[in-house]
């Protein structure tokens, strides 16, 4: 099966470094022409003209920063007003980690403001011109741990499980737009993201940041933390139009992690 996105735009959020960087490149390498989005401007120049182009490829970058709401506001709809995307992957570096009874109501809000409202607002503004030419892609980025949550994660754990609810009554309506909706339940994958968590429970649990990563690797059926490039290849197969039938799905890639069905 070759995956073709030729002429088709994406708009990659949290791209400079991680799961979002490696999704950005396997679409390019696919034929799209990305966007990409975060805060890091020096990674986003870097990684700009580091993707691979092809016949009728151009990337570009947009600097935002997703903890701010007003500001990403503004930025965002000035983005959408002389741009058009076919391919929307909503992802976002995730709230601070902490228990249930570690946060507070106004790390709720906080959260809320940079794993739903972000989500909600890009969306609306990428699909007024995916109803008008017939066809779409809305891909997020989000966690097993709306299945199973995890006690350190409370922020994440809640707004992740709005975002998939949100994206699966989208699904349904967009649906006869050739428009489709769907929500990657991330596991445990090979990024700074997991080593901050990582050194985070260590200090709690008094023991080494190697140690709480080997007792993650042992939980996982395959025995290995992912490659964010396989999650690429995920994310490029859904924006492609062999998926055309796949929507409202929550799928899960985590080497067999999840115990529930």
């Amino acid at each position: 099966m070759n995956i073709s996105l030729k002429g088709k735009k994406a708009l990659v959020g949290g791209s400079s470094g991680g799961i979002g960087k490696a999704i950005a490149q396997q679409l390019a390498e696919s034929g799209a022409s990305i966007t990409l989005m975060s805060r890091s401007e020096d990674k986003l120049q870097a990684l700009v003209s580091a993707l691979p182009t092809g016949e009728g490829q151009k990337h570009g970058y947009l600097v935002v920063d997703f903890t701010d709401f007003g500001a990403f506001k503004k930025k965002i709809s000035g983005y959408f007003a002389d741009h058009t995307v076919d391919i929307l992957v909503n992802n976002t570096q995730g709230p601070k980690a902490g228990s249930a009874m570690e946060v507070n109501v106004a790390d709720y809000q906080d959260a809320f403001d940079l794993l739903f409202k972000s989500v909600v607002l890009t969306t609306e503004l990428a699909l007024e011109h995916m109803v008008r030419q017939q066809w779409g892609r809305i891909i997020n980025v989000t966690s097993v741990s709306v299945k199973e949550p995890l006690s350190y994660l409370a922020l994440s754990n809640s707004i992740r499980a709005a975002v998939v609810t949100w994206a699966k009554t989208l699904a349904t309506d967009v649906a006869r737009h050739q428009i489709t909706v769907n929500s990657v339940l991330t596991g445990y994958f090979d990024t700074e993201r997991i080593a901050q968590l990582n050194t985070k429970k260590a200090e709690q649990l008094g023991i080494p940041a190697t140690e709480v990563r080997a007792d993650m690797e042992a939980r996982v059926p395959v025995k290995r933390i992912g490659d964010p490039n396989e999650y690429g290849y995920l994310v490029a197969f859904l924006a492609s139009r062999q998926a055309a039938y796949i929507t409202g799905t929550q799928i899960p890639i985590d080497g067999g992690l999840l115990k529930s069905l």
